[in-house]
């Protein structure tokens, strides 16, 4: 599946609320929800079940558990350009680990975007606008 294909999957799940831990399109999921529920809509089937988390996860053992389980899946791409379809992992804050996800929906020749499941706003388009950009800290291509 192309990129394309994967961006149009991951638009069709706009507007879902966002709910923690869960990973339903149209009635709840969180960022990793959504990368999961991607992954469903393509492979057919989850290639894990995470454990329970919460907004701490992995804080205390400083362990990149999500970075760690998405290699474990996807090919993770450094060195090239950032393009479309592309998972981004981001680190939200300095010293901490990384635990938000989105995809790579416009490339930054048309004004890039990613699209993420988003805490009191559920899942949307957002523009790839600096703050956002400088958090990204791995990329991966769903295989």
């Amino acid at each position: 599946m192309s990129g394309q294909a994967l961006i149009a999957l991951a638009r069709g799940w706009i507007g879902t609320p966002y709910r923690h831990q869960a990973s339903r399109k149209g009635a709840g999921c969180d960022c990793l929800g959504l990368i999961r529920g991607l992954w469903f809509e393509w492979h057919g089937s989850a290639p894990e079940t995470p454990p329970p988390y919460g907004p701490d996860w992995s804080e205390i053992e400083r362990e990149e558990r999500l970075w760690q389980a998405l290699a474990r899946h996807m090919r993770e791409v450094r060195d090239t350009p950032l393009a479309e379809g592309q998972v981004l992992l981001f680190r939200m804050r300095e010293g901490r680990v990384a635990k938000h996800l989105g995809i790579l929906s416009r490339g930054p020749e048309s004004g890039a975007a990613f699209i993420h499941a988003y805490e009191r706003h559920g899942v949307v388009e957002s523009p790839l606008a600096a703050p956002w950009a400088r958090r990204i800290v791995a990329r991966f291509e769903m295989i």
